[in-house]
């Protein structure tokens, strides 16, 4: 397959981790484009890619003026939606298909970073690709933005301070969690975003505690939606 990966900071630190290593471990074709170096006309109509991923980024979704190529990407995504292009949107990436189609993004009613408890609804259990998760996870987060349900999709995992994961249509998802992180991602972000951690010391240990099973999880979840898109 030709898959392109959308992230939003350069560097191995800022991109899609685990499920990028997946890609080319199956054997497909990786594209990757770097929003914050490039724009969209790097790479081809949305069309022309058999999947598409949207990775995060330390911007918002809606800082247009900071990061004016937000609008263009927004626009990319929505032509992928509606092409029907197998999509996955990670953390910012959720929140930009949300606001792509119209849904109402904006801050969530409380910031999570670290490790937090999240619960697969009835249709996320039932769904192919987020059904693959167990039905209650701890789940590496960073966000201070969430979304509203697009128009027509289905929740599928949520938790007291947000939505978690949607899919939309046949082929859209988006999670508010982080499952492509790798070891080396998070020992980057844990030096270089400190000062957000609301107590370094034990989101340390518990990435220790939790990092191996989350890292088992985000391969599944790449690999049932690689499959799914191939299929």
């Amino acid at each position: 397959m030709r898959v392109l990966s959308i992230v939003h900071e350069p560097g191995s630190t800022g991109g899609g981790g685990l499920f990028e290593d997946l890609v080319e471990e199956r054997g497909d074709r990786l594209e990757r484009v770097v929003m914050v170096q490039k724009d969209l006309s790097a790479v081809d109509t949305p069309e022309r890619y058999d999947a598409i991923m949207v990775f995060g980024g330390a911007m918002h979704p809606d800082q247009d003026a900071e990061h004016p190529w937000l609008a263009d990407e927004a626009t990319f995504i929505r032509e992928a939606v509606a092409h029907e292009v197998p999509l996955f949107g990670v953390c910012l990436g959720s929140q930009l298909i949300a606001r792509a189609v119209g849904a109402k993004i904006g801050l969530a009613a409380s910031a999570e970073v670290g490790w937090h408890a999240v619960h697969l609804t009835d249709a996320g259990r039932d769904d192919p690709v987020v059904g693959v998760l167990p039905e209650r996870l701890d789940a590496f987060q960073w966000h201070y933005y969430g979304f509203e349900l697009p128009d027509g999709a289905e929740l599928l995992a949520d938790n007291d301070a947000a939505r978690q994961a949607y899919r939309l249509g046949e082929r859209t998802w988006g999670v508010q969690f982080h499952p492509e992180v790798t070891r080396h991602m998070l020992d980057y972000w844990f030096v270089a975003g400190e000062n957000e951690l609301p107590d370094p010391e034990r989101v340390k240990r518990e990435t220790d505690a939790h990092l191996a099973d989350w890292n088992a999880h985000g391969r599944r979840l790449c690999e049932a939606f690689l499959e799914y898109a191939a299929a």
